[in-house]
């Protein structure tokens, strides 16, 4: 398959689960601040959902970048986080729709690990298909303490909610998505590197 194809085939998926994320926010039965305030919750959940597609999109656009050649072992890992981020919108709404319940702010918080761990493993087998550690294969290793920090802060943010406060969940999110929002660096330096050779 053509890395251009898988990429494109990633972006569309991606655009549909924002579609459907839009298209569960009620419209309010005024104009009055009174019409708008149960809104809040769901708006906030949207918001929170609509920032980690997005960085889930520059994220992997980055990634694909780095792609040799796509096999089935990079074409399945796709397909999982894929499945894993199509599971945002029914934990974005039933957020929203409970105001942040801790019960759903857990799920949120377990489906986010998910999709963190999906995203590892597709950088990993994009990392197998190098035969010799190159430039690209380090930049891939400097994101390792990214994602182990942002693995802990969603295994503890489910704990968290559950016991503690579910808004201290909702921050570490904030948190994670902090430090996902630029893409990394090295990466883009090692293939500027690569096509400069």
């Amino acid at each position: 398959m053509n890395k251009s194809r898988l990429e494109a085939f990633s972006d569309g998926v991606l655009a549909i689960i924002i579609t459907i994320m839009i298209l569960e926010l009620k419209i309010p039965e005024g104009t009055s601040l009174q019409a708008v305030r149960p809104l809040w919750p769901a708006l906030c959940s949207y918001i929170l959902s609509f920032v980690f597609i997005g960085i889930y999109w520059v994220n992997h656009h980055h990634l694909l970048h780095t792609v040799k050649k796509v096999n089935g072992a990079i074409m399945w890992a796709n397909m999982l986080l894929l499945f894993s981020l199509s599971l945002v919108p029914f934990a974005t709404g039933w957020m929203g729709a409970t105001r942040f319940d801790k019960i759903t702010v857990a799920i949120y918080g377990a489906l986010l690990l998910i999709c963190g761990l999906s995203f590892t493993i597709l950088a990993a087998v994009i990392k197998k298909t190098y035969s010799q550690d190159t430039s690209i294969t380090d930049a891939l290793n400097k994101s390792k303490p990214k994602s182990i920090l942002s693995t802990l802060f969603y295994i503890a943010s489910i704990p968290i909610s559950l016991f503690v406060n579910p808004l201290l969940s909702a921050l570490l999110f904030v948190i994670v998505s902090v430090m996902w929002i630029i893409p990394s660096k090295a990466i883009e330096k090692a293939l500027m590197e690569q096509d400069e050779k």
